[in-house]
């Protein structure tokens, strides 16, 4: 007979087994400093890599079956401590996506702040979704290029257009995008709501205007994924 499985002391030791983040669901993120927000996303990350890392040690991942056909607990791995590990990455992974939102808001009411100090006229074209202003001095360098749109879709009815350089999208800038990957991440985490996205467009041969526009990631709107573009590094 085999022996009962034990649910405590099961966490790995290298891993933080503190509270979770969870007040970030009760609206106490709104207290927060955008710099204490973004600690609290270097931290959540940090964690979420050591947690991943501790599958990884067992060869399984969050999808790997921790029963034999027959239905008993595998004997080649510690069972009780990877689904405790799992449990707090999906944990983690809610929270996270609390987190960015409360991030992508703080952004908005910052640019929103910008708009209602900037007296200069603006010297942008209006469309869809454009805020119609340029900030110059809080330009970030551009790390992705919009290759293609298809017409109707989120990112066309968002005012994109191919050949626009990205310089922010949401909280993702040049500096830590990642090969793109936390541009999937601010999509996924964003489903229905308004990112924000500053583009440098070229206007003419000598020209080029900065833009920022609203973009509202969604699916059904008719075609694949949730933007309907398909952007580039840079």
């Amino acid at each position: 007979m085999g022996l009962p499985l034990r649910m405590d002391n099961i966490h790995a030791p290298t891993i933080p087994s503190g509270p979770s983040s969870r007040p970030l669901a009760n609206g106490n993120a709104a207290q927060l400093s955008f710099a204490e927000l973004s600690q609290k996303k270097e931290n959540l990350e940090a964690e979420l890599k050591a947690l991943g890392g501790v599958l990884d040690s067992h060869g399984v991942t969050m999808e790997t079956p921790l029963t034999t056909p027959d239905g008993f607990p595998r004997a080649d791995i510690d069972v009780p401590q990877v689904r405790t590990t799992r449990s707090r990455i999906i944990l983690l992974r809610n929270d996270y996506k609390d987190l960015m939102n409360a991030i992508e808001k703080h952004l908005h009411e910052h640019f929103a702040t910008l708009q209602d100090h900037d007296d200069a006229p603006s010297t942008t074209t209006s469309g869809p979704g454009m805020l119609g202003d340029s900030i110059p001095d809080t330009l970030d360098a551009p790390f992705a290029k919009v290759n293609s749109l298809v017409p109707g879709g989120p990112a066309d009815s968002a005012g994109l257009k191919a050949g626009d350089e990205i310089r922010n999208f949401g909280y993702v800038n040049r500096t830590n995008h990642d090969g793109l990957k936390k541009v999937a991440e601010c999509v996924q985490g964003n489903q229905g709501q308004n990112v924000l996205v500053k583009v440098s467009r070229s206007a003419d041969a000598t020209r080029r205007q900065e833009l920022q526009l609203t973009l509202v990631p969604r699916l059904n709107w008719g075609g694949r994924g949730m933007l309907g573009c398909h952007i580039l590094p840079m």
